[in-house]
């Protein structure tokens, strides 16, 4: 149980992470609560968290992330809240650094903290990801997630935001065809961002971006240096472009076909 003045409550959204959370739910083991808002999972992750006494677990149908995690947000009980996605784990030394900074009054309402993340159970370093950053710890009473964003959320703070100096552990590649799914996942959400915005399909982007992202990770974000990983990782980070792309033609198309069938003749 956490000592510090301040409680805290572990916030986690969940859909098929068995594999995973279960790691999760170990490294934070200190929060005051957690509560695990899990959208129907059918791989038993459901089953497994309703047996774990420190979880509270509700399920809730899935829109999209920013929904979500604006649902499970409100669930916690406690003003300072640490949301982890349920592929991160939080090592010893980035938990005790959380302890402490909430001991002493914390001067910021949100705290970044960079990722170390995992291919596979071994570490990558580069290809992009090594600047990467999220918020994770914040206070729920200054904070909300930005309607705009579907995917890959956006969180607005009302106040000043601090970095944490230890790295949250991000286990985001277990094998291809799950990232690739997760990718190609994202990709449609970003799409529909897209067409909400009225932003129009272009052949030349989609042939463009994607060869873009993966010159930019591969070479000048050293993924050449994270060998055949970087390959693969570079590789379907500029699949999930594609499919932004494609899948904001099928919206086009959809919606074209839609506004002509309603056209009385």
């Amino acid at each position: 149980m956490n000592s510090s003045k301040e409680k805290i409550s572990a916030v986690i959204i969940t859909y098929n992470e068995i594999g995973y959370i279960e790691k999760c739910i170990q490294s934070i083991d200190f929060a005051d609560e957690i509560i695990v808002v899990d959208s129907f999972s059918t791989d038993g992750t459901y089953e497994y968290l309703v047996n774990l006494q420190n979880v509270k677990v509700i399920q809730h149908p899935f829109d999209n992330f920013t929904l979500q995690k604006s649902f499970a947000l409100k669930q916690a009980s406690n003003d300072w809240v640490l949301f982890l996605d349920a592929d991160e784990v939080v090592p010893e030394n980035l938990k005790n650094e959380i302890v402490e900074t909430l001991k002493s009054s914390p001067e910021h309402a949100a705290y970044w903290f960079y990722r170390k993340f995992m291919f596979q159970n071994k570490s990558l370093r580069f290809s992009g990801w090594q600047t990467d950053k999220n918020y994770r710890l914040f206070r729920k009473s200054k904070v909300k997630f930005s309607e705009e964003k579907l995917v890959h959320e956006t969180l607005d703070v009302n106040g000043s935001s601090g970095i944490l100096s230890e790295k949250l552990i991000h286990y985001c590649y277990k094998n291809f065809q799950e990232y690739r799914d997760k990718i190609i996942s994202y990709g449609r959400l970003k799409a529909k961002e897209s067409f909400f915005k009225e932003k129009k399909f272009n052949y030349a982007y989609m042939i463009l971006k994607p060869s873009w992202k993966f010159i930019h990770r591969y070479f000048l974000r050293l993924g050449i240096l994270d060998g055949k990983k970087g390959i693969i990782i570079c590789y379907l980070d500029a699949l999930g472009v594609l499919e932004r792309y494609r899948e904001l033609k099928r919206l086009e198309t959809k919606n074209q076909l839609a506004y002509y069938l309603a056209i009385p003749e």
